[in-house]
């Protein structure tokens, strides 16, 4: 089983930049994507819905702005399109899709990094999801949640990290709340769990030559359950091609 998680930075430019040439090598049983930045309406073209996938879009109220997908190739026995979190599912930020036991999660958290009110709005989020979080790992559902959490985890996780140690993405508040998701509740960060130690990112700044000098960020993550834990079986970040300042990260299950 692979999955996909792709933040497109809207799903109509990295169209333009050649995603959906790329996405059917893949072969993938589950692509989720943050960022569409596209109303349903909008994405009316046979190539926002793969040939072969159930495709689901949740988009925000504003326009241009957040929005997920799923696409799955399995048709899902339920959709899950709202956390119950008014301010935050006004912006599309969620989506789920349940294949028998399997729950497949697009999620894309607020970013902090447009000043105070904007931290705000991502510590509101922080503190609404972790109870959330905690009642899916308690369900007996396998969860695989795939998504932008514009939060870096470790040092190891950018490559500049003394000088972003108060800079929102890597405050220690955030941190220790990815500490709680993989500690205290008990989710396992997947794609570390096969590669526990390796340098790798998976956003770049559009500032100076981040994406050319490999100096970025790796906050895209695939959040599983620990029944999971032992059906990984790799983890890459696709950089062939850039069609977004994030990369997709790829993940095989057995």
């Amino acid at each position: 089983m692979r999955v996909i998680s792709f933040n497109a930075n809207g799903i109509r430019a990295a169209a333009r930049k050649g995603f959906f040439e790329w996405l059917p090598e893949q072969q993938a049983d589950f692509i989720c994507i943050q960022e569409t930045k596209a109303q349903v309406a909008q994405l009316s073209d046979p190539l926002f819905h793969p040939e072969g996938y159930h495709c689901v879009y949740v988009d925000a109220e504003k326009k241009g702005y957040s929005g997920v997908a799923i696409y799955s190739r399995a048709k899902p026995d339920t959709l899950v399109t709202k956390l119950g979190l008014e301010e935050f599912d006004r912006e599309g930020r969620y989506c789920e899709v349940r294949v028998g036991n399997l729950s497949v999660a697009s999620l894309y958290l607020p970013s902090g990094s447009a000043g105070d009110h904007r931290q705000a709005s991502k510590d509101r989020f922080l503190e609404a999801y972790l109870p959330l979080l905690e009642a899916k790992k308690n369900s007996g559902r396998d969860f695989i949640i795939c998504g932008d959490l514009n939060i870096a985890h470790r040092e190891l996780d950018l490559k500049n990290w003394r000088a972003n140690r108060k800079n929102s993405g890597f405050l220690p508040h955030e941190r220790a709340w990815l500490d709680r998701v993989f500690g205290e509740i008990g989710f396992c960060d997947a794609h570390r769990l096969v590669e526990p130690e390796t340098e790798v990112y998976t956003w770049w700044s559009n500032r100076g030559r981040a994406w050319e000098n490999n100096v970025g960020w790796r906050i895209d993550y695939q959040i599983i359950t620990p029944s999971l834990k032992n059906r990984v079986q790799s983890a890459q970040v696709y950089r062939g091609q850039k069609f977004s300042d994030h990369a997709p990260l790829i993940i095989d299950y057995c």
